[in-house]
């Protein structure tokens, strides 16, 4: 166990320190005692969503994406703007301030609730990991969503330790409700997500490098990214733990040690199974405060294999919590049944 002294010292000795940060809360202790080292530049770089799509424009000059002040959003012409189009913050967490626009109505109740959402969450995390004060306008991305963990060794070289098939309940949900991982999930995408996550590392220059991407592929087979998030993999420990769970490795020493899964071997005897992080996101439109519980266990007995349910204070953080499941394929109507849930259910409101 290394003093935070020595911790500070032992990075700055090494040209790319290896890293890995279980929030985003820490993206501020690096900028305050590791300055020096390339990784402040390097996180802001993936954070920051309009200097990300600034940096792979090349791969996607056609690709339509604008930032713009929080205090200008109200003066912005819709008719200017490509629809459908979706508004995020620049520097952002959780699916927080993200909204799908298709018409000039919802632009104007986006704007309603945006101002909203923000006096709600913006106390929840520092600016490193959720700044409000600037969004971006981008094009709108069709196709299957994915959400890959990996790392870049100390060559550079990527190596991919999950891949999670986002669903969502329709077109319009841009919620994080169900992330699921399977057989047919990665045979299907290991080799054409690896290649991808190169040519991103090579315009990023990043080694020693652990990153979350959510990605999809569109109907013509290109593939774009939404987001990379660095330093982590899945918010919260949920994805890097769910393949802990479901495959039997460890991706946190995978990177560490700069190991490779051998997925061949790994998904021998997983034909048929989906193992998914359900996030219980606060969706029943009842605020927190007006919530006396949440009953877990009537939710656990709507899967037929819960591995495991990680409560969160739903009374601090917009979530009741996290339920880790395995699903064998021909049941998927239990996953069915909580995409098209808003909870509302399992709770009890204060009288």
């Amino acid at each position: 166990m290394l003093s935070e002294e020595q911790a500070i010292a032992a990075a700055k000795l090494q040209d790319n320190p290896q890293l890995y940060l279980t929030s985003e809360n820490s993206i501020n202790w690096i900028a305050q005692h590791l300055p020096s080292t390339p990784l402040p530049d390097k996180i802001n770089l993936f954070k920051d969503k309009l200097r990300f799509r600034q940096l792979i424009s090349p791969l996607y000059p056609d690709f339509y994406f604008k930032g713009v002040d929080i205090n200008e959003l109200k003066q912005l012409n819709f008719d200017t703007i490509p629809t459908p189009f979706i508004l995020k913050p620049c520097v952002g967490f959780f699916s927080m301030g993200v909204y799908k626009i298709s018409n000039r109505n919802e632009w104007d109740r986006c704007i309603e609730l945006i101002f909203d959402e923000i006096e709600q969450v913006k106390s929840l995390y520092p600016l490193e990991v959720l700044d409000t004060r600037s969004f971006i306008l981008e094009e709108c991305i069709e196709g299957d969503e994915y959400a890959v963990d990996a790392y870049f060794d100390s060559a550079g070289k990527p190596t991919i330790l999950g891949i999670f098939k986002h669903t969502f309940a329709s077109q319009d949900d841009v919620s994080d409700r169900v992330y699921t991982t399977s057989k047919e999930i990665i045979e299907n995408n290991l080799e054409e997500f690896s290649q991808f996550i190169a040519k991103i590392g090579q315009l990023a220059d990043v080694k020693n490098f652990p990153i979350h991407l959510e990605l999809r592929r569109r109907p013509d087979g290109v593939i774009l990214p939404i987001e990379v998030n660095p330093m982590r993999f899945g918010g919260w420990c949920t994805t890097a733990d769910t393949t802990f769970l479901s495959y039997g490795f460890n991706p946190y020493d995978y990177y560490f040690s700069q190991k490779k899964p051998d997925w061949n071997e790994i998904l021998t005897g997983k034909e048929g199974k989906l193992y998914s992080i359900i996030v219980l996101d606060n969706s029943t439109g009842v605020n927190s405060e007006q919530i006396a519980s949440f009953d877990y266990n009537q939710l656990l007995r709507k899967f037929k294999k819960p591995m495991e349910l990680r409560k969160i204070d739903y009374h601090s953080y917009p979530v009741f919590g996290f339920l880790i499941t395995e699903t064998q394929a021909d049941n998927f109507t239990e996953l069915k049944y909580i995409l098209d849930s808003n909870l509302s259910e399992f709770i009890t409101t204060v009288n």
